[in-house]
């Protein structure tokens, strides 16, 4: 009887990872708060940090600034400033991270924006207005999904093992393998119904937001504003996005993303 043991594994694999998804999907459904945030558009800061966090507001502000040619972004990685005044807090956050010597590579100009204060405001704001989540939930819908996946292989792996192992005459191997069945169905059912309820598009954004972020990208695909439509681009889907060459190459030296 060695499989039961490995019976017991499997579920207890199982069941927490169960009940991490079903925590994450409660503090998720808690996020979304009244929906009163839902009453307004998302500006293009808050677009990108709904979409990719701090580090996308960070490379929203580079790219803005280089679209109106206030500030050079090089393909090799270097930033420079043209016109040093900014003209809100994350330009003038940008501006200051460049240094007194109006040059420096994006990497750490990048890393040091997405930790500034203007990004914690920014934050701190659609937390309040129920468009984003506080901070540790989003990771935490991510988290659990991830461990749920990491489960399926788990209990399929002591299944294999269970299956190897000599049993007695009485239990059949067909028996076992159906008992390691419920384990894995259990898994694989959560994994379906996540796939559905809890898809985290964006860690970052609440259901509400997530909402408004969907009706952004409508709006950006039949805007007729050539250079709003670009910097949308850049803030729901990332630099990655647009398409020139110049542009992507500056920012191809990135450094690990930056949490809040």
């Amino acid at each position: 009887m060695f499989w039961v043991p490995l019976l017991l594994l499997a579920w207890a694999i199982a069941g927490v990872a169960g009940v991490r998804l079903c925590r994450a999907a409660v503090r998720e459904a808690a996020a979304a708060g009244d929906g009163a945030g839902e009453r307004r558009g998302l500006t293009l800061y808050e677009a990108a940090f709904l979409s990719g966090g701090p580090a996308r507001v960070a490379d929203l502000t580079l790219v803005a600034m280089a679209r109106q040619r206030r500030l050079l972004l090089a393909h090799t990685g270097w930033a420079t400033v043209v016109d040093p005044r900014g003209r809100d807090d994350m330009e003038r956050t940008v501006i200051g991270a460049i240094g007194p010597e109006g040059q420096s590579r994006i990497a750490p100009v990048r890393k040091a924006a997405a930790t500034a204060e203007a990004v914690r405001t920014l934050a701190e704001r659609l937390v309040r207005a129920g468009l984003a989540v506080p901070e540790g939930d989003g990771r935490t819908v991510a988290e659990a999904l991830r461990r749920m996946r990491l489960a399926v292989p788990a209990v399929a792996g002591l299944a294999a093992v269970a299956l190897l192992m000599p049993a007695p005459p009485q239990m059949p191997r067909p028996l076992i393998a159906l008992w390691f069945a419920l384990p894995l169905a259990f898994t694989l059912g959560c994994l379906a119904v996540a796939r559905f309820e809890l898809s985290p598009a964006s860690p970052w954004a609440s259901p509400a937001g997530q909402r408004l972020l969907a009706s952004a990208r409508r709006a950006a695909a039949g805007d007729t504003d050539d250079d709003r439509a670009y910097l949308t681009t850049v803030a729901v889907h990332g630099v990655h996005a647009v398409g020139e060459p110049q542009v992507r190459a500056a920012f191809a030296h990135r450094e690990p993303r930056v949490e809040w």
